[in-house]
């Protein structure tokens, strides 16, 4: 009867140490996890902030563009009509490359 017993003690312990081994497994496997997903995270800020930047480059660039047409219609203003019409066009070709 002993060694029965002595058996059963044993079989629980490895049983113990294979659910213990798993448990770890899980654990190292979902730290793993939330380690991809704040990676993946970093890198979708990193894009947005990149892709703000861009935006607000663009933007600035138009409104330089528009500062310049004006700039330029101002001075042709205080020439004759014709000059004008001449730099109101100029804003309308501004206007579509900025748009491309």
């Amino acid at each position: 009867m002993e060694e029965g017993e002595e058996e059963e003690e044993e079989e629980e312990k490895e049983e113990e140490e294979q659910e213990e081994e798993e448990e770890e497994e899980e654990e190292g496997e979902r730290e793993e996890e939330e380690e991809e997903e704040e990676e993946e995270e970093e890198e979708e800020e990193e894009q947005e902030e990149e892709e703000e930047e861009e935006e607000e480059g663009k933007e600035e660039e138009e409104e330089k563009g528009e500062e310049e047409a004006e700039e330029e219609g101002e001075e042709e203003e205080s020439g004759n009509g014709k000059q004008k019409s001449k730099s109101e066009e100029g804003k309308k070709e501004n206007g579509n490359k900025n748009k491309k």
